[in-house]
């Protein structure tokens, strides 16, 4: 017994999600392919309006996001009524599970399932259920044989991080319509902007006549916004108001808001940034399965690389990218001790990763 203050039950066991380093000790500018970041950065529109921003950083956000929920509204054709923004769509998460959650229940996800639906989730005292992902990627049988009574939030990444795989249309209509009516099922689309697969749907219109579907998207991928932290969720009226109740009332910052409204109109910055993807996606995948490492198929901005080899493995291929100036990221927090992520960067960037692997390969 002491007498300092003291966590509720739970809290120092959750393990504190750390993102991708962005340093190398001894290289001043090193190449950082190791948080999914757009490659070109934000566009032109999107950072005058950030500029133009600051003679208001004095007056508070509009609590509402007026012009930025008009916005997509028009974009993306919802109801803007039904949106709520978050500071980054990990807020819309941790809300989400703050207003749904109480101690016992749980959620469910894939066994590579983002680490944020976790991490809130524990913080309320609710279980964590993982589903199986022997392919690596989410299986909608696996997840509903985790669904129980104390069930209320079913995750599912589309594309998923870190593994890059997609569910169709078709298994996230199954899925939805095999949960009982009370579980939530929150579509994770953040990388949906990159995805060329033919049977891949967003889940905007399922969820328009649903109670029970929130589909969420980000700022920070496709726009380039990731240090402003935008990102919202279509949700039924009855969740959308229910999280505003416990939504901090400034949660968005103002040069966030004018640049995220902008960036939706830059529609140029949009085709290069999913151009470049789409170019260079395929020439890694392609080059570094040649390498002799395992790549599996993905749908965001980066791939996983599998290195089985009990000499050439993750670790020493990403000590050995460190060497030459590369941040990738080691995904064993996820469980997969023998991957690396590499975002898919601009042409010089991706090129030194073909020229480091094909000599980390020939060691």
């Amino acid at each position: 017994m002491t007498d300092a203050p003291a966590p509720k039950p739970g809290i120092l066991d959750i393990a504190p999600y750390v993102g991708g380093k962005s340093s190398i000790v001894g290289i001043a500018e090193p190449m950082k392919l190791s948080s999914n970041e757009n490659a070109l950065g934000a566009g032109s529109r999107a950072r005058e309006a950030f500029e133009a921003a600051v003679k208001n950083i004095h007056i508070y956000p509009d609590g509402r996001a007026t012009k930025l929920r008009a916005a997509v509204s028009e974009h993306h054709g919802l109801e803007p009524e039904r949106l709520i923004f978050g500071n980054g769509s990990d807020e819309v998460f941790a809300l989400l599970n703050q207003a749904y959650l109480t101690a016992g229940d749980n959620i469910v996800t894939g066994q590579y399932g983002f680490l944020a639906y976790r991490i809130s989730a524990l913080g309320c005292e609710a279980q964590v259920k993982l589903a199986p992902e022997p392919g690596y990627k989410a299986e909608v049988d696996a997840l509903l044989e985790q669904v129980d009574e104390r069930t209320k939030i079913v995750y599912v990444s589309n594309p998923s991080n870190p593994t890059g795989s997609y569910n169709s249309g078709e298994e996230i209509r199954r899925l939805h319509e095999a949960l009982p009516a009370h579980v939530l099922l929150v579509v994770d689309e953040a990388y949906a902007e990159f995805v060329t697969e033919a049977d891949w749907e967003t889940a905007f219109p399922l969820a328009r006549d649903a109670s029970n579907i929130v589909v969420t998207r980000t700022f920070s991928k496709i726009h380039g916004l990731g240090g402003l932290r935008i990102g919202f969720g279509y949700a039924p009226l009855a969740v959308a108001e229910a999280v505003d109740r416990i939504r901090l009332p400034f949660n968005v910052s103002v040069p966030g808001l004018d640049a995220a409204t902008a960036a939706l109109g830059d529609e140029a910055h949009q085709k290069a940034s999913r151009d470049l993807v789409q170019t260079w996606r395929p020439r890694l995948t392609q080059a570094i399965r040649g390498f002799g490492f395992e790549v599996l198929p993905s749908a965001g901005n980066f791939v996983l690389v599998l290195f089985r080899d009990e000499k050439r493995n993750a670790a020493a291929a990403s000590d050995y990218l460190n060497s030459k100036g590369i941040i990738v990221r080691p995904v064993g927090g996820y469980g997969i001790h023998d991957g690396l992520r590499i975002t898919v960067g601009t042409e010089d960037q991706n090129r030194a990763v073909l020229d480091a692997l094909s000599e980390f390969a020939a060691t």
